[in-house]
């Protein structure tokens, strides 16, 4: 089967690329999503080899920042079993979690981040979920020409 294509946003006052280039291997797991489409993603069709663009959110100017890659694939989040954690659910039960996560490996830092505003004015981009209105979920498909494209750019 071949590789799927995403978008995984991190707020870079929580976690950023640099951070992402700073651990060890450069790999990290992506904890926290609450959001039960995103969820889905990641248990259901997330695989060990897929693409994904590591994207800045909540920031000033949102934006691509980076590659990776999926290198292990959907487990259970531990911050939902963790009642210190601002993630903690406490209807999330052991035997039958309700939150995953997966890892990435960082494969490529942009020199310049490209922005939301410089994929927005792209018409090749035009139909990218990332731009549809109202779309606020943590990961979400792209295309693999989406996906390319944006590699072309950096």
């Amino acid at each position: 089967m071949s590789a799927k294509f995403w978008v995984i946003k991190s707020e870079p006052s929580e976690f950023s690329i640099e951070d992402l280039e700073k651990s060890k291997y450069k790999t990290t797991y992506s904890d926290g999503v609450r959001n039960y489409q995103a969820r889905n993603f990641i248990r259901d069709e997330m695989k060990i080899g897929d693409k994904v663009l590591f994207y800045h959110s909540s920031t000033e100017p949102n934006a691509i920042v980076g590659t990776c890659e999926v290198v292990k694939k959907a487990y259970p989040d531990h911050t939902q079993f963790d009642s210190k954690s601002i993630y903690f659910d406490p209807k999330a039960d052991k035997k039958n979690p309700t939150w995953f996560m997966v890892d990435i490996k960082l494969v490529k830092k942009f020199q310049k981040p490209i922005t939301l505003e410089e994929i927005r004015s792209n018409p090749k981009l035009a139909k990218m979920r990332l731009l549809q209105r109202g779309n606020r979920l943590s990961v979400m498909p792209v295309t693999k020409e989406e996906f390319e494209l944006i590699e072309q750019i950096s």
